[in-house]
């Protein structure tokens, strides 16, 4: 009798913590994420959910566990080999190239992927302009995503905000990753713009065919967009789920909203 064979995840998790001054930030985190899967990890302020998305791309390194993309152990790795091997993220605060256009800023991310030489790029040959058009279309396509086409060669800075959330989610997707990282993407917005956040989510869904591990605090966006969440509380996971599982968990309305039983409060 054959043995079924799994797939292996795109991000394996194996109990990761970091320590800072003796206080334990995140303690034990694990988790799966498989292909095209759609994950939400969830919390209170000062969950260490941020502090997880810092290990997961190399700004932080972990004083225990280890993580894996694809099987490709990838602790000790800096950031930009994080990115390059597949994994990128959006920030809660905002991190754009403020001065240059939009489309500059998509382009720039695309810049590990281009193979012209430093003379190329100089005398400006053939190979330099062929490879910086494509780039170029690339990142008109990323933008036409994001509702941002017609706004390419605007200077970031004079976007409005949730635009300029938006311009992140286009520059991640420029990395060309197997993993997105989006740290509340919809902070800051009004309603609207959460509602053409969740368009262009499921959109990304679709077309890219990535993974996707989401930090929100718009608990109608997290019940929408994701097929499981992970709650963390004081750097541990205290649940794992189905949207609705988490919804109806006494421990999340506890950690979320103090306990109270009788009430029977709920999360969306």
């Amino acid at each position: 009798m054959s043995k079924e064979i799994k797939e292996v995840p795109v991000l394996r998790v194996q109990n990761l913590g970091i320590t800072f001054g003796g206080l334990k930030a995140v303690d034990s985190f694990s988790i799966d994420i498989g292909k095209s899967e759609f994950v939400g990890l969830i919390g209170p302020n000062g969950a260490g959910k941020t502090t997880v998305f810092n290990l997961l791309t190399g700004v932080y390194m972990p004083t225990e566990g280890s993580f894996y993309l694809e099987g490709q152990k990838m602790n000790g790795k800096k950031t930009h080999q994080v990115v390059a091997a597949g994994i990128s993220r959006t920030f809660q605060n905002i991190r754009l190239f403020k001065k240059m256009t939009v489309i500059e800023n998509v382009m720039v991310t695309m810049n590990m992927h281009m193979s012209y030489s430093l003379v190329s790029s100089i005398f400006r040959l053939p190979k330099y302009w062929k490879q910086e058009e494509e780039a170029r279309k690339k990142a008109l396509e990323l933008l036409d995503i994001v509702n941002l086409k017609d706004k390419a060669d605007i200077t970031a800075e004079n976007l409005p905000y949730g635009q300029q959330r938006r311009l992140e989610i286009a520059r991640a997707l420029g990395t060309g990753m197997k993993l997105l990282l989006l740290d509340e993407p919809a902070a800051g917005m009004n309603p609207t713009e959460t509602s053409e956040l969740l368009d262009i989510i499921n959109v990304i869904r679709t077309k890219f065919n990535i993974s996707i591990l989401l930090i929100e605090h718009d608990m109608s966006l997290v019940m929408k967009v994701c097929e499981r969440i992970q709650v963390i509380d004081y750097g541990v996971t205290i649940a794992s789920g189905t949207p609705e599982e988490i919804a109806n968990n006494p421990k999340v309305i506890e950690a979320y909203l103090g306990k109270d039983e009788e009430e029977g409060v709920a999360l969306c």
